[in-house]
């Protein structure tokens, strides 16, 4: 079983992040697969859209990792000094903290997101009104989502401080292949989408 405390040796350090490294190789194939029904199922445009806008939702997600890596060594710390009180007033503080960032900046990105991919497109010659309509209608999608994206990056942390670091790549595993299935749903079998 695994343990933060106590002497660590090669395999027991091995066994501790090889679930990591499992989760994030898995985390960083949401967007393969995402482009890959967009760009086969909705059509060049779309595909060039999901490109022009991924950076900026993906930075905003980015929130949850913060918090989780920060929030997760503070909790880590107070726990190794035994205040198992005041860790879990430090974990509830975190949660909902991120809980309220999330929703205030999902809000703002869901209304702000038309300038925003106005900008991003005028860092290039290669945009057409198509590819920001586009870029805009999935940044929306993607906005109202973007708070439960930065609670998976947060727990995802917190497994670990639990000692269950196997939990974060089972979540991971499972959100992985409910994005591939909704994918498939949505884009190929509800044609949710325009289609070339």
């Amino acid at each position: 079983m695994f343990s933060l405390s106590g002497h660590y040796t090669y395999s027991k350090l091995i066994k501790a992040v090889l679930p990591t490294i499992g989760m994030m190789l898995f985390l960083s194939i949401y967007s393969i697969i995402d482009g890959i029904f967009v760009s086969n199922f909705v059509g060049n445009s779309a595909f060039a859209g999901l490109n022009l806008i991924f950076p900026v939702t993906m930075a905003i997600g980015s929130i949850g990792f913060m918090f989780g890596t920060g929030g997760s060594a503070l909790v880590s710390k107070t726990l190794g000094e035994g205040n198992n009180k005041k860790a879990k007033e430090y974990f509830s503080l975190i949660i909902y903290s991120l809980i309220v960032i999330g929703i205030v900046v999902s809000i703002g990105l869901f209304f702000l997101i038309e300038p925003i991919t106005n900008l991003m497109a005028s860092f290039s010659n290669e945009t057409s009104q198509e590819m920001i309509n586009e870029a805009i209608k999935y940044g929306r999608i993607i906005a109202i989502g973007e708070t439960f994206f930065m609670l998976q990056n947060v727990f995802q942390n917190f497994f670990v401080v639990n000692e269950k670091p196997h939990l974060s790549f089972i979540v991971t595993l499972i959100c992985g292949l409910a994005n591939i299935a909704f994918d498939a749903l949505f884009i190929i079998v509800f044609n949710a989408f325009t289609g070339k």
